[in-house]
């Protein structure tokens, strides 16, 4: 039986790519993508997952808008018009052809609760962007945290940040909601942070592969892949030139090959106050809390298997 799961994304590129692995694989079932505020605003992640599925003929897939904000926060930590006036994270559309299919009427947070208290086979929830939608269904419905049997998050950093010196943007981008995912108790939670995602860098030679195979999701996926191989070289520095992590691709790829990340249980908590530290994933790594372990951490991942998933997935049409 195929693995089914909800993706949970605030669609750019990396979020394309798993989308488009988790539509494609043959032994998952993707019941739904729900969209939040992130690095875009939420409208154009909802636009941006519908022409990514459409492209890759899954249409069937229905899209859910979920939050435009975070949960305590009127902005982020930085307000967005402030991140935009310096040229970052300007919304632009994904380079693939625009649709008229609409998101769903029901909105996302109320589809999350609705579905796992009908479920009846085990969902995997894959949130790979800001924790907002999570954390107010489980604010709405105090059951959530045990109707939902496991939990895949792309998200935060112990040795490295990506949107200031100690902290990833997905958990920066809404703190007080990662704070409440991670302290809520799920029964099986990983964490795939920046640590491990870095250890998984696509190439350019990987995108001329993507390339070849000529399918819209291979080819869509080299270009995602190289516009992020391109922003990369110019400001994130790889330890591998001409190469990036695609984050949320391989939070999907564990699923379905648990062998891609090797990972470690530790208490996990989320920084919500420190001027510095604000969105900084705690991860207790050597005992020094006194927090119960709470979480699986990937810190290493298998970045030749991760391409090789990549290019096996994507070579035949849906």
């Amino acid at each position: 039986m195929r693995r089914k799961l909800i993706l949970d994304v605030d669609t750019g590129t990396d979020d394309a790519v798993a989308v488009m692995l988790a539509a494609l694989h043959p032994d998952l079932e993707l019941l739904g993508c729900t969209t939040v505020n992130g690095n875009i605003p939420v409208e154009f992640c909802t636009e941006n997952t519908l022409r990514v599925l459409d492209h890759i003929g899954r249409a069937d897939i229905p899209v859910f808008e979920g939050l435009a904000r975070p949960i305590v926060r009127p902005d982020f930590p930085v307000p967005r018009r402030q991140r935009d006036h310096a040229g970052r994270y300007h919304p632009d559309l994904l380079p693939v052809p625009s649709t008229t299919r609409r998101k769903q009427a029901t909105g996302a947070v109320e589809f999350l609760i609705e579905t796992y208290r009908a479920a009846t086979d085990p969902i995997t929830l894959v949130p790979v962007a800001p924790l907002s939608n999570i954390a107010a269904a489980l604010a709405l419905e105090p059951r959530f945290v045990d109707l939902v049997p496991e939990v895949i998050i792309m998200g935060g950093a112990h040795a490295l940040g990506n949107v200031t010196p100690s902290a990833e943007f997905n958990i920066w981008a809404d703190p007080e909601a990662a704070a409440i995912v991670f302290a809520a108790g799920f029964a099986k939670l990983t964490l795939l942070p920046l640590d491990a995602t870095h250890r998984a860098l696509v190439t350019q030679h990987d995108c001329a592969q993507l390339e070849a195979l000529g399918t819209p999701a291979a080819q869509a996926a080299a270009a995602f892949i190289g516009h992020r191989i391109v922003v990369h070289d110019a400001h994130q520095r790889q330890s591998i030139a001409h190469s990036t992590p695609v984050h949320d691709a391989l939070a999907v790829g564990s699923l379905v090959e648990p062998s891609l990340i090797v990972t470690q249980r530790y208490h996990v908590a989320v920084e919500t106050k420190g001027e510095l530290t604000v969105g900084r994933t705690v991860i207790d790594t050597h005992s020094r809390g006194t927090g119960s372990p709470n979480c699986d951490v990937a810190f290493d991942a298998d970045g030749a298997g991760f391409v090789a998933l990549l290019l096996r997935s994507f070579a035949a049409k849906a």
